[in-house]
């Protein structure tokens, strides 16, 4: 800049040399809108934050957020979000890929492509990529090829086994049902003819029809029962779980389903020589005998013992428990470590969250949570198979199922794990944290109308009496959960308690005491004799009579 010019910005005006111009300052305000701001011709522009007006051959895109061709017009050019169309000739389609025109075989679509009749695929291109004069039509063989068009109607694939083992065809034809690919005859009143996809609450009085069983629950009972499919039948016990295990006689409910399945499939065998894990299907029930309960928590102790001391040579300090995760489909997604708070739903650093499986710390955790963040932390529940790992005589390293006692779980419409007899008790072993998603009533993709969490955890494990040795029965889980229903998610919250307990057999504690004590009392008498004898020997008497014995207190206390 020469000398003597000078250029200054004010709020009063823009000086150039000795030239003012008056203006009224540096602003940077720009209009605000939002994508629902735009007319129906208009398309929002994310780099601009504004609307934009998409030419005459365009249309907004589905989104909102680009321009697409009208049908009839093939792109010309793309440079997103900008685009070029032209007009394909009368009675020609556009090519699926949107870039050419073709003549078609039949009638168009809504969107301006060509059309196949059913069973058909639609043809574009020679196998080098040139496109056809004229579109083709080609029918998929169904009947010695069992191929049938794919989703798309671009392709003949084969079609589904499910379909094809049961009517040896494409076609899951009369009396035959179709349900998630699966073909099956439920004719003659089969329980896959009446499946409840239902999720009973039983705190807020609500029976409520999931979209989400309703979507899922008879394709997978039906997988599981007449193809043994693992992940369907993963799946179908996840549905139960999220029943609360409850079980009802004569229902077709999810755990119902389940229950007719294990009890009809003996012949696949078992998994671990474990009589309640069916090969495919988890292991969700410890079955409801009288008194079993009993037995699996007390018939024997856990297998490794456990020290109370601490130091780097000390092992066995820690409660070493994994969990096997599933999602809600059933696909099995891995094994994890409680460490680190995987069941603890407050958050705490992870010293503290850790300090919940030292060996002999009773561990307490509570906090309240909004249910706002629970809907956007938890979008679908995961599943826990939780386990005591442990190292056998050989080293090996094995793991011991830890029994589950859910106290919304209903016995014929009784909470039979509410009381304190451990006979009534049915024993589970699969939880989940949250669940947002069965309580979908119309579409998966609506709120919930109520959501279950597990509120309250509690791990207890039982010293086995007599031993001094950290000898401990299997722990037992016992998990509440509670029902909401979702009326205003920011201003609602929830309770949330884990903990770790231990306990022992008082009987045994008294027996102790009372030895502690009878050893203390002959301590407390050999104590007093020797304090005498010491006394007599000051004052030179060599025995000790009724009379010193009678003036011992006084004694006592004069010296």
């Amino acid at each position: 800049m020469k000398p003597g010019k000078r250029i200054s910005v004010g709020s009063r005006g823009l000086c150039l040399a000795i030239l003012c111009l008056p203006c009224s300052g540096l602003l940077y305000s720009i209009p605000l809108q939002r994508p629902e701001d735009c007319s129906l011709q208009q398309y929002y522009d994310p780099g601009k934050l504004s609307c934009v007006q998409c030419p005459d051959t365009q249309r907004p895109s589905q989104d909102g957020l680009s321009c697409e061709c009208l049908p009839g017009y093939k792109l010309g050019s793309k440079n997103d979000p900008v685009i070029t169309c032209h007009k394909c000739l009368d009675r020609m389609g556009v090519t699926t890929d949107g870039w050419d025109c073709i003549k078609c075989p039949g009638a168009l679509t809504a969107s301006g492509t060509c059309q196949c009749s059913p069973g058909n695929i639609l043809v574009e291109r020679y196998v080098n990529g040139t496109p056809l004069h004229e579109a083709e039509c080609i029918d998929c063989d169904g009947s010695e090829s069992l191929t049938a068009p794919d989703k798309l109607g671009l392709r003949c694939e084969r079609c589904p086994q499910t379909i094809i083992s049961w009517t040896n065809s494409c076609s899951c034809y009369q009396p035959n049902t179709m349900a998630g690919g699966i073909c099956f005859n439920a004719a003659g009143g089969h329980i896959l003819s009446r499946v409840i996809s239902t999720i009973r609450y039983a705190q807020l009085g609500v029976l409520l029809r999931s979209e989400w069983l309703s979507i899922h629950l008879q394709a997978a009972a039906a997988a599981c029962l007449l193809y043994s499919n693992h992940t369907a039948c993963q799946a179908l016990g996840n549905m139960c779980v999220m029943n609360m295990n409850s079980l009802s006689l004569q229902s077709a409910d999810a755990c119902g389903l389940f229950r007719y399945i294990f009890t009809n499939t003996a012949a696949r065998g078992v998994v671990h020589s474990i009589s309640y894990w069916r090969t495919n299907v988890p292991w969700l029930f410890y079955d409801d005998q009288p008194g079993l309960a009993v037995r699996v928590l007390t018939a024997s102790p856990f297998p490794e013992n456990f020290s109370f001391k601490w130091g780097e040579q000390v092992q066995n300090t820690k409660l070493a428990f994994l969990a096997a995760l599933y999602d809600v489909r059933g696909k099995f997604i891995a094994w994890r470590s409680l460490q680190g708070g995987l069941l603890q739903l407050c958050p705490d650093t992870s010293k503290r969250l850790n300090a919940a499986y030292d060996f002999g710390t009773t561990y307490d955790q509570n906090c309240e949570l909004s249910v706002s963040k629970i809907l956007h932390d938890f979008p679908e529940p995961v599943f826990y198979d939780v386990y005591l790992s442990y190292r056998g005589s050989d080293s090996q390293q094995n793991i011991w199922p830890v029994p589950v006692l859910n106290l919304n779980l209903q016995y014929n419409d009784q909470f039979v794990n509410l009381g304190n007899n451990v006979n009534n008790w049915l024993l589970t072993r699969r939880i989940f944290l949250v669940d947002t998603l069965s309580g979908r009533e119309n579409t998966l993709s609506s709120p919930p109308r109520v959501i279950r969490i597990a509120s309250k955890i509690t791990i207890s494990i039982s010293l086995v009496p007599g031993t001094h040795k950290g000898t401990v029965y299997p722990p037992l889980m016992t998990v509440e959960y509670t029902d909401i229903q979702v009326q205003n998610p920011e201003s609602q919250t929830v309770k949330v308690f884990f903990s770790v307990q231990y306990e022992m057999n008082q009987a045994d504690s008294v027996t102790q005491t009372d030895v502690a004590l009878g050893v203390l009392g002959g301590l407390a008498v050999l104590w007093s004799l020797l304090k005498t004898a010491a006394w007599k020997r000051r004052i030179g008497s060599q025995v000790i009579d009724l009379q010193v014995r009678c003036r011992l207190p006084k004694i006592r206390r004069t010296t």
